[in-house]
Parts: structure tokens; C-alpha cells; sequence
């Protein structure tokens, strides 16, 4: 799996902000596979990562999340994104491309709606109406 699938998706989304704000200090490849990198972070001092492509749970970070465990962190994903920008640009792609597909999803979801509801009695309509409520107030917490 790549760098990206096993990030959290709190994770990959701070690590994006964090590319686009520019928080790289300075990299270095190491080996094919392996870069050394510096990213700023919360405190004053930047974390230092290594970075490895091949084996994404072998990289490192010393940020309180990543030290010691074998997890994706935000600044590896903004080292990913500066060594790699072609990466961002494609993920970028990919999910402006998601969302217009959730988009035209639910566009097609509310026409078969309205097409369903133009097909009922106003009694009908005043059931549906009066259900919907009461499950709003039950989902909300109110007590009659």
C-alpha cells in the first residue's frame, strides 16, 4: 500500500495543508527509495522523518504522533507531496473528480425524490411530513 492509502484521512488532510503552507524545511534522498527531511510543526523546534517509499511503515517522524510507532504522519505526507508534487497534483485530481461524481450522485438522488413525492396525495405528503418530524425531534433529544 502507498504512503497515501495508509494515512488517516486526518492525517493525509493536515499533511496536504501543511504541503501547501509550505512546512518542508529541506529534504535530502537518502537512497532511491528513502529521503531525509525537516518539517515544521507546533513547537519551535522542526521534526526530523525519513521517508520511506517502499516501505511506507518503515518511515519515521519525531512528532509525538509518529515516534515509536509505526504510523503515517501528517509532516510525512507533506514531505511526500514537496518531493513528489506530481503525486499532489494527481491526488488533487482525484479528488476534485470524487466529489463531482457525489455531486451529480446527489443531484440524481434528489430528481428521483421530487419525481416520487409529485406522486403523492396530500394526505400521503402530511404523513410523510408529520413522520419526518417526529423522528428530527426524536434524533435532536426533544421530549414532548
Amino acid at each position: 500500500m502507498s504512503l497515501i492509502e495508509l494515512a488517516s484521512n486526518r492525517s493525509l488532510w493536515r499533511g496536504v495543508y501543511y504541503y501547501e503552507d509550505g512546512m518542508v524545511m529541506s529534504f535530502e534522498k537518502v537512497s532511491e527509495t528513502i529521503f531525509a527531511g525537516k518539517v515544521r510543526g507546533n513547537h519551535s523546534l522542526p521534526y526530523n522523518l525519513i521517508l520511506d517509499i517502499s516501505h511506507p511503515r518503515k518511515s519515521t517522524c519525531t512528532c509525538p504522533f509518529a515516534e515509536g510507532r509505526r504510523v503515517i504522519c501528517k509532516h510525512m505526507i507533506a514531505l511526500y507531496f514537496t518531493i513528489f508534487p506530481d503525486a499532489y497534483e494527481n491526488f488533487m485530481k482525484e479528488v476534485a473528480a470524487w466529489e463531482l461524481e457525489e455531486a451529480e450522485s446527489k443531484e440524481q438522488h434528489v430528481e428521483e425524490l421530487r419525481n416520487d413525492i409529485a406522486k403523492l396525495s396530500r394526505k400521503e405528503l402530511q404523513d410523510h411530513l408529520l413522520n419526518a418530524w417526529l423522528e428530527m425531534e426524536e434524533l435532536r433529544g426533544d421530549s414532548w
